[in-house]
C-alpha cells in the first residue's frame, strides 16, 4: 500500500476527486487529501475525512506543533503527489516555484512522482501561457492525464473538462506500480513537426500533429516502459507516464535523441523532422521587397539513418522508422527500410484525408526485412499497439540471439 497526497483545487471537478480518492483505496492505496481555498467552495473537507479516515491538510500554518512544516512530512512520506483537478492557477504556481499555500509547497518539498489532471475552459486550456507552464512542467518530470471533451461547467463544448476518475487512478496505479510485457525497457519516441527558423519571425514547418508519435509514447507507458518522448512543436500534453523533452528544431531533435538513444531497448522515430532547413537564419526580420527572396536551404542530418549506423552489427536497440509518402508508399519504405538499416518502417499515405498527418486515423503497412503487415483504417492508438508488438517481437528474438 501506498501513501498518495491528492491534491485538490478549485474548479467544479473537484467533485470528481471523491471518486478518486475512493478507486486509490480500492486499489489498496491510502490518501491524504490536500485541499486549496477555492477547492473548498465546491466541495467540503468532511467528504473527503470520512472516505479517507485522515484529517483533511487544508492550512499551510495549522496551529499545534510543528505545524507549520508538516509539508515536509508529507512530502517525505508520499508515494506520488496527486493533483486532480489542477485549475491553470495551480499549474501556473508549479511551473514558476510560487509556494504560497501547503499544496504548493508540498510540490517543491517532495521528490515523490507527480500526476496532474488539468481542468479548465478550453481557451484558458489553448492559451500560450498556459502551454508553455504545461511545457515547463512536463520537462521536468511531471505527469500529466489529458482532460476530455465535452460540455463544460462555462457551457462551451470543447477540451478542457476533468478525464474520468478511473482514468486518474489508473494513470497513478501505473506510476507507483509499473508492469507490463516493456517493464524495465527503456522506449525513445519522437514525434510532432520541426521548425526551421528563416527568421524570428518565419520558419519551414509541416503539418505534422505529433498524434502518432504520442500514440506510440503512451501505449509503451501502458506496457510497462520508461519512455522518452522527444518532441517537435503541438498542442499536444505529454502522455501520463512520459518523461518529454521539447524540442523545435531538426538539429535540437538530432541532439536529444543521440543522447538517449544509445541505453534504449527501442527507437520509434515518428517525428516528420525537416529534410532541409535554411543555410542561415536571420537575426532580424527580413522586410519584404518587390523582388523574389532567394533562400538557400542545407540537408539536416538523417537521424534514423546514423542510428542505424552507430548500430552497425548490434540487435540494440530496435529501431523503427515512418514513411509518409504522397506516391507508392510500400515501394518507398521498402527501400528506406535497407537505406536506413532499420528493423522496420511504418509506411503509409499521406494524401488520404482519414489518414496521416494531423487525422486521429491511420492506415499503414508495418515492413520488416522479411515480412509486411497490412492494417486498414484504425485509430492511431490501435495502429500504436501493432507496431509495439512487432518491437516486442523482435526484443524477444534477441534474447535467443536472432534478428527477427
Amino acid at each position: 500500500m501506498a501513501l498518495i497526497a491528492l491534491g485538490v483545487t478549485g474548479g467544479i471537478g473537484a467533485y470528481k476527486a471523491v471518486e478518486v480518492a475512493r478507486g486509490l483505496q480500492k486499489r489498496g492505496h491510502d490518501v491524504v487529501a490536500v485541499m486549496t481555498r477555492s477547492a473548498r467552495r465546491f466541495v467540503g473537507p468532511v467528504t473527503f475525512e470520512a472516505i479517507t479516515r485522515r484529517p483533511v491538510i487544508t492550512d499551510q500554518f495549522a496551529r499545534g506543533l510543528n505545524a507549520d512544516i508538516e509539508h515536509i512530512a508529507v512530502a517525505t512520506d508520499i508515494a506520488l503527489l496527486l493533483v486532480a483537478p489542477a485549475t491553470a492557477n495551480l499549474i501556473g504556481k508549479f511551473a514558476n516555484g510560487i509556494a504560497d499555500d501547503f499544496l504548493t509547497s508540498l510540490y517543491l518539498a517532495t521528490r515523490a512522482p507527480v500526476l496532474l489532471a488539468p481542468a479548465m475552459n478550453t481557451n484558458m486550456l489553448e492559451h500560450e501561457a498556459v502551454r508553455r507552464n504545461l511545457t515547463a512542467l512536463a520537462s521536468r518530470g511531471v505527469r500529466f492525464v489529458d482532460p476530455g471533451a465535452g460540455y463544460l461547467a462555462c457551457g462551451w463544448i470543447g477540451k478542457g473538462r476533468l478525464a474520468e476518475p478511473e482514468e486518474i487512478v489508473e494513470a497513478a496505479d501505473l506510476l507507483i506500480k509499473p508492469r507490463g510485457s516493456l517493464l524495465g525497457r527503456l522506449v525513445l519516441v519522437t514525434a510532432g513537426p520541426t521548425y526551421e527558423d528563416i527568421d524570428p519571425v518565419r520558419y519551414i514547418g509541416n503539418r505534422s500533429s505529433g498524434k502518432m508519435g504520442y500514440a506510440v509514447a503512451a501505449e509503451a507507458v501502458k506496457r510497462g516502459a520508461r519512455v522518452v518522448l522527444i518532441s517537435g512543436p503541438t498542442s499536444l500534453p505529454a502522455p501520463a507516464g512520459a518523461e518529454l523533452i521539447s524540442v523545435r528544431s531538426a538539429s535540437e531533435m538530432h541532439v536529444a535523441v543521440e543522447q538517449h538513444a544509445r541505453s534504449s531497448d527501442i527507437v520509434v522515430m515518428a517525428a516528420a523532422v525537416a529534410d532541409y532547413t535554411p543555410e542561415r537564419s536571420s537575426a532580424g526580420k527580413i522586410e519584404k521587397s518587390e523582388g523574389p527572396l532567394d533562400l538557400r536551404l542545407v540537408r539536416t542530418p538523417d537521424i534514423l539513418a546514423e542510428l542505424g549506423r552507430m548500430r552497425g552489427t548490434s540487435l540494440k536497440p530496435v529501431l523503427v522508422g515512418f514513411a509518409a509518402e504522397s506516391g507508392d508508399p510500400v515501394a518507398r519504405g521498402r527501400a528506406k527500410l535497407v537505406r536506413k538499416h532499420a528493423d522496420f518502417i511504418v509506411a503509409n499515405d499521406i494524401t488520404r484525408p482519414d489518414a496521416g498527418f494531423e487525422a486521429d486515423t491511420n492506415a499503414v503497412t508495418i515492413i520488416g526485412h522479411d515480412s509486411e503487415e497490412t492494417i486498414a483504417l484504425t485509430s492511431k492508438t490501435d495502429i500504436a499497439s501493432r507496431i509495439l508488438d512487432r518491437a516486442e517481437l523482435s526484443l524477444k528474438a534477441q534474447g535467443s540471439g536472432l534478428k527477427a
